[in-house]
């Protein structure tokens, strides 16, 4: 699949410079799709679902991004934010991971896993 078509399908997150090493924001839902939560880690860009799967705590405004970890600051669950694996309990359900791409300065959440085709 070209870059420039998955990009076109996939939904305009924010400029690279405006989310530094680090930072998380919060793509909100637009009744179609959920909100999703985007991470900086190192330079590479990463996207989940929003809401930690134990208690629904948006993660993109009220997580702390720990290396490639995003902790839930309402009960401590976290996450690895490259595959959204649950890490430990109290959450036991994975995140939904999104693919991610960077094209002329900025960020875009794309339809489909990280390793889809």
């Amino acid at each position: 699949m070209s870059n420039e078509s998955t990009v076109s399908q996939g939904v305009l997150a924010c400029a690279v410079d405006d989310l530094e090493d680090g930072d998380t924001l919060t793509v909100p839902s637009d009744g179609a799709r959920e909100a999703i939560a985007v991470y900086r880690v190192a330079g590479e860009f990463y996207a989940t679902s929003d809401l930690c799967t134990h208690e629904k705590w948006s993660l993109g405004e009220d997580g702390e991004l720990e290396d490639n970890e995003i902790v839930c600051t309402l009960h401590n669950a976290r996450f690895d934010v490259r595959d959204g694996k649950a890490l430990c309990f109290p959450a036991t359900v994975g995140l939904r991971s999104y693919a991610v791409a960077v094209e002329d300065g900025q960020v875009y959440v794309l339809p489909g896993g990280p390793d889809d085709d």
